[in-house]
C-alpha cells in the first residue's frame, strides 16, 4: 500500500488527468500487472507478437506511434527502436516503469494525451467530445500507429466521472468514445495495428458464465485476423470463487479489415 501511494503522490501526470483519475487508475494497473503477471503472459506475448507482424513487411519506417503505451509490458519496445527512426509513446499518464524503459532507447520520447477526448468536457472546459487522437499521429513522416489494449479502456473513466457523482451516465457515452476513437484510426493514411478485448466473461470453478460484458459498448468490428483469451483476473483477483476472461481481437492491418 505504501508503495502504491508513494507511486500516486510522485508520478508525472497533468492536474487534469490526475483529477480524472487517470493517476490512480495507472497506478492500480500497475499493480495488477505484478499480481497476475503469470496469467497475463500468454495474452501479452500475443500482443506483442501481433504488433511485431504488423510493420514486418513494412517499406519505410520512420515514425511509429504507440497509442496506450500504458505499462509497455504489450509492447515490443526494443524491436520497434531498433526498427523505427522514431518512435513516439502516447499515454494519459506514463508509469515510473515506462519512464525508466525509455531512457534506454535515443530514438523513443513520450507523449501526454488524453486519449479518449473527453477531459475537457467533463470539467466544463468544452460543449462536447474532442478529436481524441493527438495531431503527431497524422504526421507525414508516421509510418505505424498502433492502438495497444487502449480502445475498451477509454469509456471507463469517463463513466466512472458520472458514476462517482451519482449523475445519471449519457447513455450513448461508451458507444462514442469507442466510435471516435475507430473513426480516427480510419482516417489514417498510414498502416494502423489494433489490438483489443470486445469481451469480458465472468466464470465460475465449474466453467459457467456467470456474466458477460460489452466491452465496446455496442460497437461492431469486422472479423480479427487474430483472437485469443486473455485472463485478466484469476480466481482471487476480484472475487474468490470467479475469474474474469476477456476475449481479444487483432488486427495487423486495421484499414484491409
Amino acid at each position: 500500500m505504501l508503495r502504491e501511494w508513494a507511486h500516486y503522490l510522485t508520478l508525472p501526470a497533468p492536474w487534469t488527468h490526475r483529477r480524472l483519475g487517470y493517476v490512480r487508475e495507472s497506478v492500480s494497473l500497475t499493480s495488477r500487472s505484478r499480481r497476475c503477471r503469470k496469467a497475463w503472459r500468454p495474452h501479452l506475448e500475443a500482443a506483442r507478437t501481433v504488433i511485431a507482424q504488423s510493420f514486418a513487411d513494412l517499406p519505410q519506417r520512420r515514425t511509429a506511434v504507440v497509442l496506450g503505451s500504458g505499462l509497455l509490458d504489450d509492447v515490443p519496445l526494443a524491436a520497434l527502436a531498433s526498427a523505427f527512426e522514431a518512435v513516439l509513446l502516447v499515454d494519459a499518464v506514463h508509469p515510473w516503469a515506462t519512464r525508466r524503459a525509455v531512457r534506454a532507447y535515443a530514438n523513443v520520447r513520450l507523449a501526454t494525451a488524453d486519449l479518449s477526448g473527453s477531459a475537457g468536457w467533463l470539467l466544463g472546459g468544452a460543449d462536447d467530445l474532442a478529436d481524441a487522437l493527438p495531431a503527431i499521429v497524422e504526421g507525414q513522416s508516421v509510418d505505424l500507429v498502433i492502438s495497444a489494449n487502449l480502445l475498451s479502456q477509454l469509456p471507463i473513466l469517463p463513466i466512472a466521472w458520472y458514476e462517482e457523482r451519482d449523475r445519471t451516465v449519457p447513455p450513448d457515452l461508451g458507444r462514442r468514445i469507442v466510435a471516435s476513437h475507430l473513426a480516427g484510426l480510419a482516417r489514417l493514411r498510414t498502416r494502423v495495428c489494433l489490438v483489443t478485448d470486445v469481451e469480458q466473461v465472468e466464470m465460475d470453478r465449474e466453467g459457467g458464465i456467470v456474466d458477460r460484458i460489452d466491452l465496446l459498448h455496442g460497437a461492431r468490428l469486422p472479423p480479427p485476423d487474430r483472437t485469443w483469451d486473455w485472463e485478466l483476473a484469476p480466481f482471487g483477483e476480484a472475487e474468490r470463487h470467479t475469474r474474469l476472461v476477456h476475449r481479444v481481437w487483432a488486427y495487423r492491418d486495421w484499414h484491409p479489415a
